[in-house]
């Protein structure tokens, strides 16, 4: 399963935390069927039919059925960049 460090959880928090947001919002990931396939990170209010969910330092990340499969063995990682940008990085779990 998708782990997260501390950075991700950390973030992935105060993105999910904005005010108007449900209580039980969290990351969205998805992909595409392409052959290269690409991830779309967006927020959500809740997880979609068929989502594996991951919960994690409090922080939820929804994963659609691709994406649970593809992030099966990573581990997600964020930091922000000194224009404010979040980025999102995936490492293999050691």
């Amino acid at each position: 399963m998708l782990t997260l460090t501390e950075n991700a959880s950390a973030i992935v928090n105060e993105i999910t935390s904005q005010p108007g947001l449900a209580e039980s919002a969290g990351l969205r990931i998805t992909t595409d069927d392409s052959p290269e396939p690409a991830f779309a990170i967006s927020a959500a209010e809740q997880a979609e039919p068929g989502d594996q969910v991951v919960e994690q330092g409090g922080a939820t990340v929804y994963l659609d059925e691709s994406a649970a499969t593809l992030l099966e063995d990573k581990i997600l990682d964020a930091a922000v960049d000194p224009s404010g940008k979040v980025e999102f990085a995936l490492a293999i779990q050691g």
